[in-house]
């Protein structure tokens, strides 16, 4: 039924061609997710004794992995796709371009909440069971809780996990104090069902001095929050040697944001020494091919990022030039331009960069796999359309084959927000129009 999911104590997931626990295939297994986390993977699982008890998923013909976790996204930007003069400029003018269309449309709960749930809608149908939004837009007259409020509360009723980002981009750091205290006055650093967190941090040094990156530093150690921050953009590289003669990671590093709680976005272009530097620090990292090869600004250097010892996860960052919350294409984006760098990822590093590699920079060992004990979050990818036939490796095919692939079934905390294809939660098709409707009367 649309905008209710079915709460069932037991959920059973059975005839799968293979489960992919993240750590070990098994073929010919049922799993089993008992009160939100999963319970076993088994051929003879131990069911109930009361069948009314559970709930049968039917994944016959797919093959089952984890949910997916996007580590970078700005959810607001979905509103913003493919806009007149957004394309092809470079990143000082599209980030001017884009605040001109931020101006026009007004930047309120009524949009954030629209943009937001077409976002995580996106996200879901694609098998993006957490997404995390690094938010930097904070309009005059409007009250950062109200904007926060809108977006936790979307992600809350789709059935998704959220990881706030409450961001900076230029903004005065008092004022971001403030917004940061009301925000945590509202919510905590993670909430007991473990489908909100709070994270921090500014947009990168191109946009933030000193001050700002140690008012997040604060945030973090008064409340327990993760740091969140973007390098090595072309604007940050930019910026950072005009302003400070310096690099963008040597100035996270003065400013005291090489840590094992920061992840750092994008990462276009870092030498080998900043790269052994980053593994030294324990910082966590974030590929985003599906904004950084279009806009230009190079290929992350995966393969030797995790040769280095470095976490990597994946993000699609915004819809303001990605213009799609898809992350598993940008999983296999990041497969085909792998092979430009020295070192190519393979697809089972990348899977594991949209799951437990973006898990982990989260602070979240409980998502991203599928071992007992671990969130039930999980997608059933069908595999046996033509797209997959000729497949050898039925999961390095989820990437090389069937680009846009899309999920038969999402399960998010052991609960089915997605069933053959269709959002369980809301009427996605409504949420669609809703946003349409709105942006066209704004930007009339």
């Amino acid at each position: 039924m649309v905008g209710h999911v079915y709460h069932v104590l037991m959920l059973i997931v059975r005839g799968a061609e293979e489960v992919w626990t993240g750590t070990r295939r098994l073929g010919n297994v049922s799993l089993v997710c008992d009160a939100g986390r999963v319970k076993e993977a088994s051929p003879s699982p131990t069911l109930p004794s009361n069948g009314a008890d559970a709930e049968y998923l039917d994944a016959s013909g797919c093959v089952v992995i984890p949910g997916l976790v996007n580590a970078h996204h700005h959810l607001l930007q979905t509103a913003f796709r493919t806009l007149a003069g957004t394309r092809h400029l470079s990143m000082g003018d599209w980030l001017a371009a884009m605040g001109g269309y931020y101006r026009r449309a007004g930047i309120d709960p009524e949009l954030a909440e629209a943009a937001a749930a077409v976002a995580v809608a996106e996200g879901l149908l694609a098998g993006v069971t957490t997404v995390a939004d690094h938010h930097f837009t904070w309009p005059e007259g409007v009250a950062p809780l109200e904007l926060v409020e809108a977006t936790v509360g979307t992600a809350r009723r789709l059935g998704a996990r959220l990881v706030f980002g409450y961001g900076s981009a230029g903004d005065a750091p008092d004022s971001l104090a403030s917004g940061l205290e009301s925000v945590m006055g509202r919510y905590p650093a993670l909430d007991a069902d473990g489908m909100l967190q709070i994270a921090c941090g500014p947009a990168g040094v191109h946009s933030d001095g000193p001050e700002t990156f140690e008012v997040f530093s604060e945030a973090a150690r008064r409340w327990g929050l993760r740091r969140r921050t973007q390098a090595n953009e072309a604007i940050d590289v930019e910026r950072a040697a005009i302003r400070y003669d310096r690099r963008p990671l040597q100035l996270l590093e003065e400013w005291g944001w090489l840590s094992p709680d920061v992840t750092a976005a994008h990462l276009c272009g870092i030498t080998a020494s900043e790269r052994d530097r980053l593994s030294a620090a324990g910082v966590t990292a974030t590929h985003a091919p599906g904004f950084d090869v279009p806009m230009g600004l190079g290929i992350c250097e995966v393969g030797a990022l995790i040769d280095a010892g470095i976490t990597v996860g994946l993000g699609t960052s915004g819809g303001g030039y990605n213009d799609a919350g898809n992350l598993l294409a940008d999983a296999r984006l990041a497969l085909q331009v792998g092979g430009l760098t020295k070192r190519p990822p393979t697809a089972l590093e990348l899977l594991t960069s949209a799951t437990a590699g973006s898990a982990l920079g989260l602070g979240r060992p409980e998502l991203g796999h599928l071992e007992p004990g671990a969130a039930a979050d999980l997608c059933c990818y069908d595999i046996t359309g033509p797209e997959d036939a000729g497949v050898g490796d039925p999961l390095g095919g989820l990437l090389w084959a069937n680009p846009g692939r899309r999920p038969r079934h999402v399960v998010v905390a052991g609960k089915v927000v997605v069933k053959d294809g269709e959002l369980e939660t809301a009427d996605a098709h409504a949420l669609s129009g809703r946003l349409r409707r709105l942006m066209a009367a704004r930007l009339s």
